[in-house]
C-alpha cells in the first residue's frame, strides 16, 4: 500500500485514470432505470482516491475544462443562435426565465443557511445538475484574492455540497416533470402529445408511411393493364393519387426500351413503370390485376439504393416543414426517416409541420440518384470522417480564451468571462458558424463527445482528488441540512418553470415539460417524460431551451460567486 500511495503521488496522472475507469464504470451501473451517471461517479471515485492525499498541479485541469466548454457551445451553437434570433424567441425567452429560477432560488437559500462561497456554488451546480458551473465558480473563486487557506476551503467545500445535492437533482427532476406535475397541472401528457400530432398534420400509427415511419424501401416493376387506374394519368398525377402513402415512378420501360419519362409523361396501358416506396405502401396498393400486374424486369428495378445522414445547411431548407419541402421538385422519391438535433441528438418526431433548422442532422433514404440529388439541395453528406479540424478547433479556444481573459474593473470590482467563459462563447460562434458553412471547421460527433464527457470528467477528476482529504469532514459538517436544501433548490425552480410556461407563455402542454427540462438541461427528465407521453413530442421543446440553458447555467456558477462575494 505504501509503495502504491507513493506511485500515486509521484505520478499523479495515474490517479486520474484511476478515478475515470472507476467512476464511469460506477456510473453506468443502473438500479432500476436509475444511474449515478459518470460524472458523479467519477467525483465519488476520485473523492476515495483523494484520501491519499495526492497532491496536483499544473494545467490539466483547465485545460481539460477549456475543451469541454467549447465542446459543448459548438454542439449547441446553431440552436443557441436560432433561439435567441428567430422564431425560436418564446422558448428562448422562457429558458431565460428558467435559468434566472434556477440562480434565485439556490442563491437565497444559500444566504439563508449562511452557506461559504463553495458550499453555496456547490449548492448551485447539484441541484440544478449543471456540473460544468463548477469551473467557471472555481476561476471565480481563485479570482478573489483571498488566503491560500481560505481558497482551499471554499474549494474544497463545492465537491461536498455537489455530491450531496445531485441525485436528487437528477432523480427529483425527471420524477417532477415527467409525474408529480403533469398530474398536479391536470395535463394527460399521452392525450396533449396525441392532441399536438392532430393539430400538426400526423396520421394515425398504421398509415404512417409518408416518412413517419421506419420504412423498409421496395422497388417493383408494374405492367400497366386496361383498368381505369393509371392509364391517360400524368407521372405527376398518377402519384398524387397516394398522398398518405409515399409511392414514386422511379423508371419507365415503354415499346420494349427504358426511356428518361419526365413527371409531365403520359402513362399508357402497356407501359411497365418502376414504382419505388415503403414496402407495405407497394404492396398493398399495387393489388389490382386489372389495372397493375407485377413482372419481372430486372433491368428496370435494378437501381442502386442509399441511406445517407446529411447536415442541414441550405437557407432554402432551413426554417421549413416538412410538408412545405415535400413539395419540393429535388424531395421526389426521397424518404426522412429520422431527424436529430443539437449537442444531445434529441431525435426530433416527423411531422408534416416539424421544420427543418440549420444544424440539424437527417436520414434520408432511397434510390441513390434521388438521395445524391436532395442531400445536395439540403446540405452536406456527413460523411463520417473520423479526421477533426483541429486548427480550427484550437484558434477558436485561443481567441475565446483571450478575450475571456480580458478583466475590467467597475467600482473595484473585477469582472471576467474568464478564459472558460471565453471558450464557450468560441464554441458558440464555431458551432453556429459551421452550421451557415460546413465546408470547414468539421468535428466529428465522437470527437465532440470526447471533449464533452471527458473533458469534463478529467476536471471533476482533479476537483474529486484535491478535495478528497476535507471530504468526510465537510460532510458531517454540512449534514442532512445540505440535502434537504437541495429538494428545495431543485424542486421550486421546476414549480415556478412549469406554470410559467403554462399561462405565461402558453405552451402546448405536450411541450410543456420538453422545455422545462431542457432549460434546465436534464435529458434524464426529458426520457422519462417521453416515457410517460409514449412521444417524442416534448423533445420539440427540449433543444432550443436546452441551447440557452446550457449556455446559462454554466455562466451563473460565475455570476453566483460575484452575488455573494
Amino acid at each position: 500500500m505504501h509503495w502504491i500511495t507513493a506511485t500515486l503521488k509521484t505520478y499523479p496522472e495515474i490517479a486520474i485514470f484511476i478515478a475515470l475507469a472507476v467512476g464511469y464504470w460506477v456510473g453506468n451501473l443502473k438500479f432500476k432505470g436509475f444511474s449515478l451517471g459518470s460524472v458523479t461517479g467519477t467525483l465519488l471515485a476520485a473523492i476515495v482516491v483523494g484520501q491519499l492525499n495526492i497532491p496536483i498541479t499544473g494545467p490539466l485541469k483547465s485545460f481539460a475544462f477549456l475543451m469541454f466548454l467549447f465542446a459543448v457551445g459548438y454542439g449547441i451553437g446553431p440552436q443557441f443562435v436560432r433561439g435567441i434570433a428567430k422564431d425560436g424567441l418564446p422558448q428562448a425567452a422562457f429558458a431565460l426565465v428558467q435559468c434566472l429560477y434556477s440562480l434565485a432560488f439556490p442563491l437565497l437559500i444559500a444566504v439563508i443557511a449562511g452557506y461559504n462561497l463553495g458550499s453555496a456554488a456547490g449548492l448551485y451546480a447539484g441541484s440544478q445538475t449543471i456540473s460544468a458551473s463548477m469551473g467557471l465558480a472555481t476561476d471565480a473563486i481563485n479570482r478573489l484574492g483571498l488566503t491560500a487557506d481560505k481558497t482551499k476551503q471554499m474549494l474544497d467545500a463545492m465537491p461536498v455540497a455537489y455530491a450531496v445535492t445531485y441525485i436528487f437533482g437528477t432523480v427529483g427532476s425527471a420524477i417532477l416533470l415527467a409525474q408529480i406535475l403533469p398530474r398536479i397541472m391536470g395535463i394527460n401528457l399521452r392525450e396533449a402529445c396525441a392532441d399536438y400530432e392532430k393539430t400538426h398534420g400526423a396520421v394515425d400509427a398504421e398509415q404512417q408511411t409518408d416518412g413517419t415511419a421506419w420504412h423498409e424501401y421496395e422497388l417493383r416493376a408494374y405492367a400497366i393493364g386496361s383498368g381505369n387506374c393509371a392509364a391517360g394519368l400524368t407521372i405527376d398525377a398518377f402519384e398524387a393519387k397516394f398522398p398518405n402513402r409515399k409511392v414514386f415512378v422511379e423508371g419507365m420501360r415503354r415499346d420494349g426500351k427504358i426511356v428518361n419519362a419526365g413527371t409531365k409523361e403520359t402513362i399508357r396501358q402497356g407501359d411497365i413503370l418502376a414504382i419505388g416506396g415503403d414496402h407495405a405502401a407497394v404492396v398493398s396498393l399495387f393489388q389490382d390485376e386489372t389495372c397493375y400486374k407485377e413482372v419481372n424486369d430486372q433491368e428496370l428495378v435494378s437501381q442502386p439504393e442509399s441511406g445517407v445522414d446529411v447536415y442541414v445547411s441550405s437557407k432554402k431548407v432551413a426554417n421549413k416543414s416538412l410538408h412545405e419541402l415535400a413539395g419540393m421538385a429535388d424531395a421526389h422519391g426521397v424518404f426522412l426517416r429520422r431527424i436529430k438535433r443539437g449537442l444531445a441528438g434529441t431525435e426530433i418526431p416527423i411531422m408534416p409541420g416539424t421544420v427543418l433548422h440549420r444544424g440539424d442532422v437527417i436520414t434520408l433514404f432511397g434510390l441513390e440518384k434521388d438521395v445524391k440529388r436532395a442531400a445536395a439541395d439540403i446540405g452536406t453528406i456527413d460523411a463520417r470522417s473520423t479526421v477533426s479540424d483541429v486548427a480550427y478547433l484550437a484558434a477558436a479556444i485561443v481567441i475565446g480564451a483571450l478575450i475571456g481573459a480580458i478583466i475590467v474593473k467597475v467600482h473595484g470590482v473585477p469582472l471576467t468571462l474568464s478564459t472558460a467563459g471565453g471558450a464557450l462563447i468560441a464554441g458558440l460562434i464555431a458551432g453556429w458558424a459551421r452550421s451557415v458553412r460546413p465546408t470547414f471547421g468539421y468535428i466529428p460527433e465522437s470527437t465532440v463527445w470526447f471533449m464533452n464527457s471527458v473533458g469534463l470528467n478529467i476536471f471533476i477528476a482533479v476537483v474529486g482528488i484535491t478535495a478528497g482529504p476535507n471530504f468526510v469532514a465537510g460532510l458531517k459538517q454540512l449534514g442532512i441540512s445540505l440535502f434537504l436544501w437541495g429538494v428545495i433548490a431543485t424542486s421550486l425552480p421546476l414549480i415556478c418553470g412549469a406554470y410559467t410556461g403554462k399561462y405565461l407563455f402558453k405552451f402546448h402542454p405536450a411541450i410543456l415539460f420538453g422545455c422545462c427540462a431542457g432549460a434546465r438541461t436534464t435529458t434524464a427528465a426529458l426520457g422519462m417524460i417521453n416515457e410517460q407521453a409514449g412521444s417524442t413530442i416534448p423533445g420539440l421543446g427540449y433543444t432550443v431551451t436546452y441551447a440557452v440553458g446550457n449556455t446559462l447555467l454554466t455562466i451563473w456558477g460565475l455570476v453566483i460567486i460575484m452575488i455573494l462575494s
